[in-house]
């Protein structure tokens, strides 16, 4: 496999990644760090490093657009809860470790 190889499927699969997570409105942000210690605020803030560190001009507003599919605070809106006590304490548990 060719580094171009490498690097096409590894954009597929980023692809496929973030399209998923657009479908599943359904799982909030809470559950994804609680379970994978990532969700997609934190996809979007990689996105910008990455466009930061070839020195491409990207915001995290815009950055944020790329994973969730529109602005943050559309998404925030129409999809994202309140986290339930056990949410916020699972989260909290985390973040201690």
């Amino acid at each position: 496999m060719t580094e171009q190889d490498r690097l096409e499927l590894e954009a597929a699969a980023f692809r496929t990644l973030v399209e998923h997570l657009r479908k599943r409105t359904d799982v909030q942000n809470i559950d994804l760090m609680n379970l994978s210690g990532f969700c997609r605020n934190c996809l979007s803030k990689w996105y910008k490093a990455a466009a930061d560190d070839k020195g491409l001009a990207l915001s995290l507003d815009d950055a944020r657009e790329a994973v969730y599919g529109m602005p943050y605070a559309d998404w925030k809106a129409q999809y994202q809860t309140e986290a339930s006590p056990a949410q916020a304490a699972a989260f909290q548990e985390q973040q201690n470790k």
